[in-house]
């Protein structure tokens, strides 16, 4: 299946696998200084063609209506998942303004307890229809391809023009919402159970996946993969993280 294929190329092509002694968050670890919070844009709420044509996990196209919401401008920055967790997955000092990766899905949600216990705030995961209405403009929307344009190259890195490098945040074009790096340079987690044939069944209001699964939604494409996976549409499971799968925070209205 098509998500196998793609844990198998985060594993090969990434170059830096997600191992778990890298993972382990020390339970003393705390916050120094003042929380550096994401910088958040409100998304008006409202209703879009949720889908694609390209693969079939992205059928049928299906209308969603959701509640207002915020998402962070960007990705959540490797300095900031070092102030709150006292932890460095990466090991790196060179990049600190790019997006912290090498962290799975349950590493983030110990951040995010943490994060809301520092600043006072409830910051979550985006649902997987929040986060493809965001990246494609919401009441903004001017139906492109990738977040913010059909040129690819102005709005995502991606296998094609990053040299194989992840870059740091807001280097690129951001979309109509003000949001950048939706499209391309580090895949991003939503807070979603990954079902393949979940939007035949989708209710229309605030859908937030099925109840359980295997695997958790990644969205965004990445700048290991081909601009395709780049698309606002496209979507595919994991369940563990690796060098291109980092993420983006959202709150509640």
């Amino acid at each position: 299946m098509n998500y196998i294929l793609i844990a198998v190329l985060l594993i090969t092509v990434a170059g830096t696998p997600w191992w778990p002694g890298n993972s382990k968050l020390s339970e003393n670890a705390t916050a120094f200084g003042t929380i550096n919070e994401p910088g958040m844009v409100t998304v008006q709420g409202g209703r879009f063609a949720m889908g694609g044509h390209e693969n079939n996990n992205e059928q049928p196209i299906h209308t969603v209506t959701l509640s207002s919401f915020k998402l962070a401008k960007y990705e959540t920055t490797l300095a900031q998942w070092q102030q709150v967790m006292g932890s460095n997955p990466l090991g790196r000092t060179d990049c600190m303004d790019c997006p912290v990766t090498a962290v799975g899905w349950d590493d983030i949600q110990t951040f995010i307890t943490k994060l809301n216990t520092l600043s006072g705030k409830t910051y979550r995961l985006p649902t997987e229809a929040e986060w493809e209405y965001a990246a494609r403009g919401g009441t903004k929307s001017k139906g492109f391809d990738y977040a913010g344009s059909n040129d690819v190259n102005a709005v995502a890195w991606t296998f094609a023009n990053s040299g194989s490098t992840i870059h740091p945040v807001r280097q690129k074009q951001a979309n109509e919402l003000g949001l950048y790096d939706m499209s391309g340079r580090v895949f991003e987690w939503c807070t979603d159970w990954y079902d393949e044939i979940y939007y035949a069944n989708s209710p229309e209001h605030d859908p937030k996946g099925p109840a359980t699964r295997p695997h958790r939604v990644f969205r965004g494409g990445s700048r290991a993969f081909e601009p395709a996976k780049s698309r606002v549409a496209y979507r595919n499971p994991f369940r563990l993280g690796y060098a291109n799968l980092g993420f983006r925070l959202a709150s509640s209205l």
